[in-house]
């Protein structure tokens, strides 16, 4: 049986979730800033039938323990519930989203995470999920699906259409009003001191010139508390509006709440053809067209940075070869441009055919965590920022999206994104470091990056 698909009169998907913010497994995966080739879809669920999680190196099903490893019980679960694609609807048909943290890299290369994980969230969280609201952007669409999982025969049709009806009938609860709530600023503390953080990049540089390695992503902390009469998603949707991005997101968990404005795609699958998008190398945009252009330029006449953003791109390229065909991994746009409202980046783009006996779960194994968030060699970079960060990254510069059971996948590379715990905030920035980086250059690199976040958090 085909998933049911109807098609209601489209919203905004952040105002469309409002409705659903609440719910137990709430996720909202919104294409906040949107492009037309990658930033075509949105998509708002909740209520999963079942959650897989990884929690101290172990892997539950619904809170029961499994001894299957995670990604072998990933991948089991997904064929059990395998479907076709139904083409002219958006990919994500119904499947599992949510998120992989940094920390699910010790599954995948050996390396040993940080003992202090202050955090305390599951390494992975993921929810299946038979029901959910797509947007097509380009099109100005929104349909309603309704797959009827996980019960069979004619259970399932009864399920599809209640299911769907509950979807339709919770939307229409929501508050359309537009989003203006403001707010008192709040104070912001780092847990790396400027001059740390500076000592830290020469420490990283100084293990590239004894040859360790060519490069590390070293990143630091910030905390904060929500303000007075502020919610969670309140923050997401001044976070939203203040810095949209393409890959943005909102994961409603009991341990804690992520709301992320990620502009960097880390793997998408579209049948078998696979894409990939670092970004390495960013400028503070200027408000004046004159200093902001010449921004863009020097950013890409930068030698420091086309060199930090090439040497990730040979790293995914080698990633990519361990699970696509021979000489099907290309780079088809090098070093390009693309502007965000606070920051210009240097973006590549590298694509591959997937083997025909792989998955989106091979391919997940085979380059996770992703190059631009670890560095190069990837093993010997991880290790040296454990090191230097002391804790785990948790949720932070994994990567949050979905994978179909259909097989279609979409993730991002969980960057610009806050953590909220109660009235707990927090968010780390960070950046590539190689050679001939300037430890002060790259501590104000941070700060540029942190921007888009603060100016959420500085409502008014």
């Amino acid at each position: 049986m085909s998933p049911l698909f109807q098609e209601i009169a489209y919203l905004d998907p952040s105002v469309a979730f409002r409705a659903f913010a609440d719910y137990p497994g709430a996720i909202l995966l919104e294409s906040a800033q949107k492009q037309p080739d990658f930033g075509r879809y949105s998509f708002l669920m909740a209520d999963p039938w079942q959650i897989l999680e990884s929690k101290q190196g172990k892997t539950y099903l619904d809170d029961q323990e499994h001894n299957t490893s995670f990604f072998d019980l990933l991948q089991d679960q997904l064929n059990q519930y395998k479907s076709l694609h139904v083409d002219g609807f958006p990919p994500f048909q119904g499947g599992v989203a949510g998120y992989l943290g940094y920390e699910m890299g010790q599954f995948l290369e050996t390396f040993s995470p940080a003992e202090h994980n202050e955090l305390g969230m599951s390494d992975a969280w993921l929810g299946f999920y038979d029901a959910l609201v797509a947007f097509d952007h380009q099109q100005n669409r929104a349909w309603i699906v309704s797959t009827g999982l996980p019960a069979l025969n004619d259970a399932k049709s009864r399920r599809a259409q209640q299911r769907l009806e509950w979807l339709n009938k919770t939307l229409q609860t929501i508050d359309t009003a537009p989003f203006q709530k403001t707010w008192p600023s709040v104070d912001i503390e780092s847990d790396v001191s400027q001059v740390d953080y500076c000592t830290a990049v020469q420490q990283v540089i100084d293990f590239i010139y004894a040859g360790d390695i060519y490069q590390a992503n070293y990143s630091r902390r910030l905390r904060t508390e929500l303000p007075l009469n502020v919610t969670a998603y309140d923050l997401y949707e001044q976070l939203s509006k203040v810095n949209p991005a393409p890959f943005a997101a909102y994961i409603q968990t009991k341990e804690g709440i992520i709301a992320s404005a990620s502009p960097e795609r880390f793997l998408k699958l579209d049948q078998q053809s696979v894409e990939t998008k670092p970004i390495k190398g960013t400028k503070r945009r200027s408000k004046d067209p004159v200093a902001d252009q010449q921004a863009a330029e020097a950013l890409l006449a930068s030698e420091k940075d086309r060199a930090e953003n090439v040497m990730i791109v040979d790293l995914m390229r080698n990633d990519l070869s361990r699970v696509c065909l021979p000489h099907s991994v290309k780079v088809p746009h090098l070093l390009a441009l693309e502007s965000y409202e606070n920051v210009h980046h240097l973006v590549t783009t590298v694509v591959g055919a997937l083997m025909p006996h792989h998955d989106a779960v091979d391919l997940l194994k085979a380059t996770f965590p992703g190059g631009s968030i670890t560095g190069a060699p990837k093993i010997r970079a991880m290790e040296i920022i454990t090191a230097l960060e002391k804790q785990a990254r948790g949720p932070f510069y994994g990567a949050i999206g979905y994978i179909g059971f259909s097989g279609m996948m979409d993730t991002n590379i969980v960057i610009r994104t806050f953590v909220i715990q109660g009235k707990k905030v927090i968010f780390q920035v960070g950046g590539g470091i190689v050679a001939d980086s300037d430890p002060q250059e790259e501590y104000d690199e941070s700060t540029t990056k942190a921007l888009g976040l603060i100016k959420a958090l500085y409502s008014s």
